[in-house]
C-alpha cells in the first residue's frame, strides 16, 4: 500500500498524515509514525535489493520535512509509456490518420496487464489513481474503435464491443459504437437489440432513459439512415 501510493503521486510529496491514513484508514496504530518510518527503511532495502534504481547514488525514496517522494525516471513507469503512446494515437485519430492510429493504440493497450492496482485501492490515494488510470484505459480503447469505425473494420470490432457493454454497462459510447458496427454490418435488428438491452440497463441501475445521442442513433436505424453506414470511400479504401 505504501509503495502504491508513492507510486500514484510519483515526483510529489506525501505527507506523512496522508500516508497513515492511506495505509491505516480511520483506525491507525498508537505508533503509526514510527511504524511507517519502519515500512519506508523497509522498502528503501527492498528497493535495493532488487536492483530497482541500482545506477542511483541515493534511494529513490527521498524524505521531506513533511513526508516521503518517490523519485524516478519517466522511462522507468509503464504508465508514461502508455500515455505516451495514446497521446500519439489520439493526435493521429484527429488528423485523420486512422490506419497509424490504430497501430499506435493498440501499441498503448498491450502495456497492460489487468485491472490497475486490483488489489490495492483501498486508500484515498491508490483509489483515486486507480479510477483515472481505468478512464485513460477507456479513453484509449473508444479512441481505438472509433478508428476501426472509420477505417471500415467494423465487423472486427464487434465481438470485443459486446464484451465492452457487458463489462461496463453504464457506459453508453460503447453501446452506440456497437449499434453503429452492427448496422454497418447489415445486422439493423441485433442493432436496435442492443438499444434496448443499453435501455433496460439503464433504467435499471440509475432509472433514467439513454443519453439523446443514443436514442438519436435508434431513430436513424429505425428509418434506415444510410448517413449511419459512415465513409464508405475509407471503408473502401480498408477492404
Amino acid at each position: 500500500m505504501l509503495f502504491a501510493a508513492l507510486l500514484a503521486r510519483c515526483d510529489q510529496v506525501i505527507t506523512t498524515d496522508q500516508l497513515i491514513r492511506e495505509i491505516w484508514g480511520d483506525a491507525p496504530p498508537r505508533r503509526a509514525t514510527a511504524a511507517l518510518h519502519v515500512y519506508v527503511s523497509q522498502l528503501r532495502k527492498f528497493l535495493k535489493a532488487s536492483g530497482s534504481g541500482e545506477t542511483r547514488t541515493q534511494s529513490p525514496i527521498v524524505t521531506r520535512p513533511l513526508g516521503y517522494m518517490l523519485c524516478i525516471g519517466s522511462d522507468e513507469m509503464d504508465v508514461n509509456d502508455f500515455r505516451s503512446l495514446m497521446d500519439e494515437g489520439r493526435d493521429l485519430h484527429h488528423q485523420g490518420e486512422y490506419g497509424e492510429a490504430v497501430f499506435v493504440l493498440e501499441q498503448a493497450l498491450r502495456i497492460w496487464r489487468g485491472a490497475a492496482l486490483a488489489d490495492l485501492q483501498e486508500g484515498i490515494i491508490t483509489y483515486a489513481y486507480a479510477n483515472w488510470l481505468e478512464e485513460t484505459r477507456l479513453e484509449c480503447t473508444e479512441t481505438l474503435i472509433e478508428a476501426c469505425l472509420q477505417l471500415g473494420r467494423h465487423r472486427e470490432v464487434v465481438g470485443r464491443l459486446y464484451a465492452l457493454t457487458a463489462q461496463y454497462p453504464l457506459r453508453e459510447n460503447f453501446y452506440r459504437h456497437l449499434m453503429q458496427a452492427l448496422y454497418r454490418a447489415d445486422r439493423q435488428a441485433d442493432a436496435l437489440a442492443v438499444y434496448q438491452t443499453a435501455r433496460a440497463r439503464l433504467r435499471e441501475e440509475l432509472g433514467l432513459e439513454p443519453c439523446r445521442t443514443l436514442q438519436q442513433l435508434n431513430h436513424d436505424i429505425l428509418a434506415g439512415d444510410t448517413r449511419i453506414g459512415g465513409d464508405t470511400r475509407i471503408a473502401g479504401a480498408a477492404a
